[in-house]
């Protein structure tokens, strides 16, 4: 089976560098653009199903690549488990309004491993636990089928942590951009990553907002 697990499009809330978590913003018209054009050129892949966080920017991005892709009737599912980390008091904030540490904001960024809790709300390992437990149900089914994943920035790193040669180095390189489709392969027990943060889209699209000078 082929798993395509794909980020959401660009939000307002993207677009100003806020942390967005469990706040349920749609996609801003930048971002259906990019997820129109990422559907279109996935246009040779034919989905059997497609599985959302129920977050309105996964759930419209898997909307429209659906349709763009010439998959439009398949339904989409929804499953908490693949729902972005929660923020608690830092939901709508920059990482550096002064709520938290600086430098344990920092630590999100640069060791998320070694960053606390959000006060009221997750730190990357919960994220971690319930998105890898979503991702080895999902494979376990091992049906031959080919399924699309729309979810978060933060979900896709920590999902397929177990699967990077580092998985000390969380975020990979960076928060993946939006629309970045990872592609994994299950068949008989074993999980594989075979395609790394893939754009279907021009690369001088691709922005990167969460960064602390």
């Amino acid at each position: 089976m082929r798993i395509y697990i794909i980020r959401h499009g660009e939000t307002e809330r993207n677009k100003a560098g806020v942390l967005q978590g469990w706040t349920d913003d749609p996609l801003n018209e930048a971002g259906r653009e990019l997820a129109a054009i990422t559907g279109r050129n996935m246009r040779p892949v034919k989905f059997d199903a497609c599985i959302s966080s129920p977050l309105k920017r996964a759930r419209e991005t898997a909307e429209i690549v659906l349709r763009e892709s010439g998959n439009g009737s398949v339904p989409v599912e929804f499953d908490d488990r693949i729902r972005e980390i929660s923020f608690g008091i830092m939901e709508n904030h920059r990482l550096d309004c002064g709520l938290i540490p600086l430098s344990e904001a920092r630590l999100f960024l640069t060791d998320p491993f070694q960053c606390k809790r959000f006060p009221g709300g997750e730190n990357v390992r919960d994220v971690a636990a319930r998105t890898q437990e979503f991702l080895k149900e999902l494979c376990a089914r091992d049906d031959g089928k080919t399924y699309l994943v729309a979810l978060h920035g933060c979900c896709v790193r920590a999902m397929l942590n177990m699967l990077y040669e580092d998985p000390q180095n969380y975020w990979h390189g960076r928060v993946p951009y939006n629309c970045a489709v990872n592609i994994v392969d299950a068949e008989k027990g074993s999980i594989r990553l075979i395609e790394d943060d893939r754009l279907y889209y021009d690369p001088s699209l691709a922005v990167d907002r969460y960064k602390l000078d």
